[in-house]
């Protein structure tokens, strides 16, 4: 009877550390440092093409780390604050800034969203996306206004992943 619940027992712990063995992982994609520098390259390039105007880029990772930012010489130093701001904020939401300014806005309850330090409510910030999931975010700061900035970061997500 002895050998019976320990061959049991022994069964049973075998069993549970096999399964325990057997964990897998979502895939997850990564954003990396070769596309966060296309992706400011992109921006710059699509900025200068339509608007004549410099500008501020940060490209975050999915973890809301910056991969890069970046600033021309003659863009005030604040816009790579904003940049970076409105990238997180872009990641960090799951939307595109202008909206998510616009929804904020419109809502009595969201409208404190503007005390939280890390967030900017405007335009020029949006997540990217990569086989429907968010792998980061880029935030455009600088280039005569958010409508420029966002039309920026938009064109260069459009350029990188085309």
């Amino acid at each position: 009877m002895k050998h019976i619940i320990l061959g049991s027992l022994l069964a049973l712990s075998i069993t549970q550390m096999s399964a325990a063995q057997t964990i897998q992982l979502p895939q997850q994609y990564n954003l990396d440092l070769k596309t966060a520098e296309l992706l400011a390259q992109h921006a710059e390039q699509a900025c200068q093409n339509q608007f004549h105007k410099h500008l501020a880029v940060a490209v975050l990772d999915g973890a809301g780390l910056p991969l890069i930012v970046k600033r021309h010489e003659s863009v005030g130093p604040h816009n790579a604050t904003a940049a970076q701001k409105k990238a997180f904020t872009a990641l960090s939401t799951k939307t595109a800034t202008t909206i998510f300014s616009q929804n904020a806005r419109q809502s009595v309850d969201s409208q404190n969203l503007t005390t939280v330090p890390e967030l900017l409510l405007l335009g020029g910030g949006f997540p990217i996306q990569y086989q429907d999931e968010i792998v980061g975010a880029i935030g455009v700061a600088g280039s005569g206004g958010s409508k420029n900035d966002d039309w920026c970061a938009e064109q260069a997500i459009k350029m990188t992943f085309k």
